[in-house]
């Protein structure tokens, strides 16, 4: 059984290479391979004597990812090959993953699982529908991180112009997408030009090549640590002294003594022991796959799961979802399948289809539009109009025999996820991503219509509105308004990059404001002490006042430590949707106590500071920030510039 422990994954970068067909996966691969010195020296030796027989000058390096014969003769990927390598720095896990439309199914596989994916355009050709595709098969099956790499450089003589053509006709596309870190980088894959090393034929890009980014992109917060989640693959029952459940920690963590609740039965007990191959842990975490045992003897059954009993998942059988299907035969409306969701199977069928997505416009379109466009088009293929054939995408609602225990997938990949088998072949026939429970629109409006002051007070509040409202201010100023959260250990740097930034917001004419721990401290929050709850007040009042700044048409400005998650999801929930973006300005802490700017680091591991961050107080990353800064490795030019693009690709300031 695998013993991973969470240092193992933060060194385990997991990503995917798609795009459309010849755009240069495979050689892309192979490049890296050859490059970083993870290929044998007769697997080397080989290509080469094919180059020769073929009288050819370059090397073929797709022939050492090239697994299938089938591949090697069309000089094509038809199936998701996995390739692993490591540098000094990290370990690789890839998924080569076809480029045709028709093996979309095919790039699920391979991107269900990563961290980051590498999607490549040819330079020649610029933005094709499967960019679009793969780019939003990626931001739906949430994956943290993108590089859109522009290969095929050289063919055009290493034009600058169009470069920035294709990242600018990419990044207005992507913006509609719920991607959180992209990066464009021009390579040459063939040539090896930014690939594992610097161009000198590309002095107009000055960003990082491909292998430093996947050495160096930071996965740590792509787990949820928070939500501790167990599904029961096994019972282990060796004799009648032992009883213990094997499995794999999904999310979060578990420690001995610990209280738990075991779904759908509801029964609470205690964790009395957590084993491995290796002996007992004091602690278990995602992705670990431990044995645990229990203080009261509990009937638990492969499908079940442990979860702590304050921490829950939904339980559901009626749920509201995103389909990609991948079967060959169309989906049939109320026929029985299989749902594995994690190590659960139950039967189900599928009661509706909401809308299908176009990926070029990402134009949603529902049943009855989409019946009466395939009647007009009488499309031959298509004997059932409400379905989806292969490679299709939609939403849709699925009814299951038996509940199962569910988070959101934006929320947690592993149990918001699931596969559907056809029980008459056995094959898996779709994969989907959970939104949710379905609910109707009483419920929905009974959920949802009432604010958390209608519900505590015994009376309506009525809050008057503001004389000017936040879309006249937004339209005087001419730019979007929002709250940008810097959060981070203390001395990383969060203030000098936040002023910084500033400076460029206001000298390109936009309204911004500036809140720091000092100008609070010493003012609306010099009451607070470094208690836990002073602390917690202290964010909240933040919080408050970003708001404010904020609905009089700022762009906020906010650097906190704010050490715990549950206080920047506090602030979060403050401000609308897609206004709120969560920076993390990551230095180890190490290098935090050498810069000590003020001095507190010394005053606490003197003990002057009780419950100080980082040294005797927890800093929770992350988990899903919208940028990372790297504040110890790069430099502050490097940092704003990743800043600024993000701010762009999210429409708030202008190119």
């Amino acid at each position: 059984m695998d013993s991973h422990t969470s240092s193992d994954h933060a060194n385990l970068l997991r990503f995917t290479t798609v795009g459309s067909v010849d755009d240069g996966k495979s050689t892309l691969i192979g490049r890296l391979l050859m490059d970083t010195k993870n290929v044998y020296d007769d697997q080397l030796e080989a290509v080469r004597k094919v180059a020769k027989r073929k009288g050819e000058e370059e090397i073929d390096l797709s022939l050492l990812t090239d697994g299938l014969a089938a591949e090697r003769e069309q000089g094509i990927t038809i199936d998701v090959a996995y390739r692993y390598f490591q540098t000094p720095k990290r370990k690789f896990i890839i998924a080569d993953t076809p480029g045709h439309v028709q093996y979309t199914r095919n790039m699920v596989t391979g991107a269900s699982t990563a961290n980051l994916a590498i999607i490549l355009i040819d330079a020649r050709r610029g933005v094709l529908e499967q960019s679009r595709r793969h780019g939003f098969i990626a931001s739906l099956l949430q994956v943290s991180h993108m590089i859109v790499a522009v290969n095929k450089i050289d063919l055009v003589d290493y034009s600058q112009e169009v470069y920035d053509s294709i990242v600018e006709e990419y990044d207005e596309y992507s913006r509609k997408l719920d991607i959180k870190d992209i990066t464009y980088v021009p390579v040459s894959a063939l040539k090896g030009d930014n690939v594992v090393v610097k161009s000198e034929k590309t002095p107009w890009y000055d960003g990082p090549t491909v292998l430093h980014m996947l050495e160096n992109v930071h996965i740590g917060s792509d787990l949820n640590i928070r939500d501790f989640r167990f599904p029961v693959q096994y019972v282990i029952r060796p004799d009648l002294n032992f009883r213990g459940y094997a499995g794999r920690v999904v999310a979060g963590t578990v420690s001995p003594g610990e209280e738990i609740v075991v779904l759908p039965s509801g029964l609470i007990s205690k964790v009395k022991t957590i084993t491995t191959m290796d002996g007992d842990l004091e602690e278990a975490r995602a992705p670990q796959s431990v044995v645990i045992t229990l203080e009261d003897e509990i009937d638990i059954s492969r499908g079940d799961m442990i979860v702590r009993r304050h921490n829950l998942p939904q339980v559901e059988n009626n749920i509201d979802v995103i389909l990609c299907w991948m079967g060959n035969d169309p989906l049939e409306i109320g026929k029985n399948y299989f749902i594995k969701h994690t190590t659960r199977t139950v039967n189900a069928s599928i009661t509706k289809l909401i809308y299908m997505f176009d990926v070029n416009t990402l134009h949603r379109t529902d049943a009855t539009e989409h019946n009466l466009f395939c009647e007009l088009i009488t499309t031959p293929h298509r004997t059932d109009v409400n379905t989806l054939l292969l490679n299709e995408i939609g939403r849709a609602e699925i009814k299951l025999t038996q509940p199962i225990m569910l988070d959101q997938y934006n929320k947690n990949r592993e149990t918001g996820s699931f596969i559907i088998i056809d029980p008459d072949t056995n094959f898996t026939v779709g994969a989907g991503m959970i939104r949710g429970a379905v609910r109707s629109i009483e419920e929905t409006i009974h959920a949802e219509g009432k604010t958390d002051i209608e519900e505590e007070l015994p009376v309506k509040v009525e809050i008057e509105r503001e004389p000017v409202s936040l879309k006249e201010r937004e339209e005087r100023y001419k730019h979007k308004t929002a709250v940008i959260w810097f959060t981070g250990l203390s001395g990383a740097g969060k203030s000098t990059i936040a002023k910084s930034l500033e400076r460029i917001l206001f000298s390109t004419g936009i309204h911004t404001a500036l809140l720091d721990w000092d100008k609070l401290h010493h003012g609306l929050c010099k009451d607070l002490s470094f208690s836990d709850q002073d602390r917690i007040e202290n964010i909240r009042r933040a919080g408050e006042v970003a708001r404010v700044f904020y609905e009089h048409g700022s762009v906020v400005l906010c650097t906190f430590v704010s050490p715990l998650r549950c206080q920047r999801d506090q602030v979060k929930a403050l401000i609308p949707e897609g206004r709120f973006f969560e920076v993390f300005v990551r230095c180890s802490l190490q290098t935090c106590i050498q810069r000590d700017p003020r001095g507190l680091y010394k005053k606490a591991i003197g003990g002057e500071i009780p419950q100080f961050t980082g040294i005797n107080a927890p800093y929770e990353e992350p988990l899903n920030p919208d940028v990372i800064l790297d504040s110890e490795h790069k430099s502050i030019e490097e940092n704003l510039k990743a800043l600024l693009a993000m701010l762009k690709r999210k429409g708030i300031i202008r190119k």
